[in-house]
């Protein structure tokens, strides 16, 4: 690096009180690289100027030859380096709201919702209150998916029960637990090519609403909520297919990075899926 960037670098990391040897030797090196980048752009080696957010952002992105995982260093080095010498620049970051899971429904309270479903004062309300249930909790469906399923879309195949979602930005087939089977393959039936939840347009955006109202029985149970029944159809899943053992053995905590680790790997047949989330037939 250039003795004028040199320079800055050496004045800035000892203001940093870096602790250890081999951390200022990473510090300086981050903050003389930036150093030369500023002064080649004409800027004023000063803390100031060279230490601003958007020159060392602007820096962070920009620079040449160097891999994400370096890149990120790089960064984290200059935002530790501008906090203690600019510390004007650098305001405390607050912290966003992060929306948390929506909590699953105990199997008693599911239980108390079909009970409702099979109170409704008519066939066909109860077959698509039944329906809803099923749908939410056994496969997981909410929004435009749980819209669009038909009776034709319910399938018995692969040795148990499978719903086909054909629209939306995933199409998919769906395993549904046992423990649905005889309701949903009734709601099925009874809708025939229908829309197994009522209505005949798919696009209709209160679709549950009636149903959800319907269901609300005041007697002890929640509000029915279609994503808290998909949360517990994503609980059931876990359960089965060992996740939290799984996490806890690997350390991992948060799934931000099952996405990545597992996008390479091919999902499982559809025979073996059915096994696999407990959705297969009782002989």
């Amino acid at each position: 690096m250039s003795p004028r960037a040199a320079a800055f670098a050496r004045d800035v990391i000892t203001r940093t009180g870096p602790q250890g040897r081999e951390r200022a030797k990473n510090l300086l090196q981050s903050a003389g690289k930036l150093a030369d980048y500023a002064i080649g752009l004409g800027l004023e080696p000063v803390p100031d100027v060279v230490l601003h957010p958007s020159a060392a952002e602007r820096f962070t992105r920009s620079a040449p030859g160097l891999s994400p995982a370096a890149r990120r260093t790089l960064r984290t080095n200059l935002r530790f380096t501008g906090r203690r010498v600019a510390p004007q620049l650098y305001p405390d970051d607050l912290p966003l709201p992060r929306e948390r899971a929506k909590a699953p429904y105990s199997p008693a309270e599911i239980d108390g919702f079909l009970a409702l479903a099979d109170a409704q004062p008519t066939a066909e309300r109860r077959m698509r209150a039944a329906g809803l249930v099923a749908l939410g909790a056994g496969a997981g469906l909410i929004r435009g998916d749980l819209r669009d399923v038909r009776g034709s879309d319910v399938a018995s195949r692969s040795g148990g029960v499978v719903v086909t979602v054909r629209g939306g930005a995933r199409p998919r087939a769906v395993p549904v637990p046992g423990r649905y089977h005889v309701l949903l393959v009734a709601a099925a039936r009874s809708a025939g090519d229908a829309l197994i939840c009522g209505g005949t347009d798919a696009g209709r955006r209160n679709l549950a609403n009636p149903l959800t109202r319907a269901l609300d029985g005041g007697s002890g149970l929640p509000r029915l909520d279609t994503s808290r029944l998909r949360a517990t159809w994503l609980r059931d899943c876990a359960e089965l297919l060992g996740l939290a053992t799984f996490m806890a053995a690997a350390g991992i905590s948060c799934s931000q990075r099952l996405g990545d680790l597992i996008a390479g790997l091919e999902p499982a047949a559809e025979a073996d899926a059915v096994r696999l989330l407990g959705a297969a037939r009782q002989p």
